[in-house]
């Protein structure tokens, strides 16, 4: 039977990085190819192999409309800079409203995603989701940015999630990448969302750096390692793992904020996604909830973990 394992200290080499950028914006199309792609690997008949077969397929028509939908409409250069300046994420997720553009958005994605193979309770959900008027809709994008959905509705909100995920990341992928500043612990650069996971990278000229995801545009931010992702203490910071596991994903746990966040080792498993590999790693999670340290991250699609 799985079992926790206590690690002290990191889970890799330290030294490697030389100068790893402070933000990397996301590629719309390729960010959800990927994801995409690993949700399929990691898929199968048992366990909650068919549920990451449909989350797959999630992501697979919001490949297909990043690719489809155009150039986003370029950004407002003064509201950016203001917003930079003064130590703001310049994409305003709390101040987000559905508007037309999005409701078509919407629309669209809700139409890919009426074609994949799905139970009956998801497909009422998707009907549920799809026929919301414009006050129902506008109190779910308000709960997901709130990272607060009411358990009866957890299936709507995850296929409106998927439409703010592409809506954010179409946005995130415009903004200049190089004027990124921290905006907060915990916090996106881009849209001050919380992360969904962190991953050790093995890019060149960055090789060991540790980068947060963001569970909403999906940007990467440089986070210094042996430090909490979400309240940035760097006091009894452990790593806890299932027992005879690959090695690859662990919960980093933080004693000062009773939190945890998965972190993933790409420079082991290269396949790793921030994303998909938080869903996969269910059992973690479950693990987890045998301990006092509770989720820092937000991930629509694990939402009740």
């Amino acid at each position: 039977m799985p079992r926790r394992i206590p690690v002290a200290g990191d889970m890799t080499e330290i030294g490697e990085a030389k100068t790893p950028p402070f933000a990397r914006v996301p590629r719309p199309a390729r960010l959800f190819e990927r994801r995409a792609k690993r949700f399929r690997q990691l898929s199968g008949p048992d366990g909650i192999g068919p549920y990451l077969a449909f989350l797959g397929g999630i992501a697979e028509a919001q490949t297909e409309l990043a690719e489809t939908l155009g150039e986003p409409e370029a950004p407002d250069e003064e509201r950016i800079s203001r917003a930079i300046e003064h130590g703001m994420p310049p994409l305003d997720r709390s101040g987000f409203r559905p508007d037309p553009k999005f409701r078509s958005l919407n629309e669209q994605l809700f139409g890919a995603i009426e074609k994949i193979d799905k139970p009956a309770a998801a497909q009422a959900a998707l009907a549920s989701a799809r026929g919301a008027d414009d006050a129902r809709m506008a109190t779910m994008v308000a709960d997901l940015m709130a990272d607060s959905v009411p358990v009866e509705s957890v299936a709507e909100h995850a296929y409106v999630a998927a439409a703010l995920q592409l809506h954010f990341a179409r946005a995130a992928s415009m903004l200049p990448e190089r004027r990124l500043k921290p905006v907060g612990d915990g916090a996106c650069p881009a849209c001050g969302g919380p992360p969904v996971s962190s991953v050790i990278v093995g890019w060149p000229q960055a090789g060991g750096a540790r980068f947060c995801s963001c569970a909403l545009c999906g940007t990467l931010w440089h986070h210094v390692r042996i430090k909490c992702a979400i309240c940035s203490s760097t006091k009894g910071i452990r790593y806890q793992e299932i027992a005879d596991g690959p090695g690859t994903i662990k919960a980093e746990t933080c004693d000062e904020c009773g939190r945890y966040v998965k972190i993933f080792n790409q420079q082991k498993d290269v396949s790793l996604d921030p994303f998909a590999d938080d869903v996969g790693s269910l059992g973690i999670d479950l693990l987890m909830r045998e301990t006092r340290f509770r989720r820092g991250a937000f991930n629509p699609f694990l939402l009740g973990y």
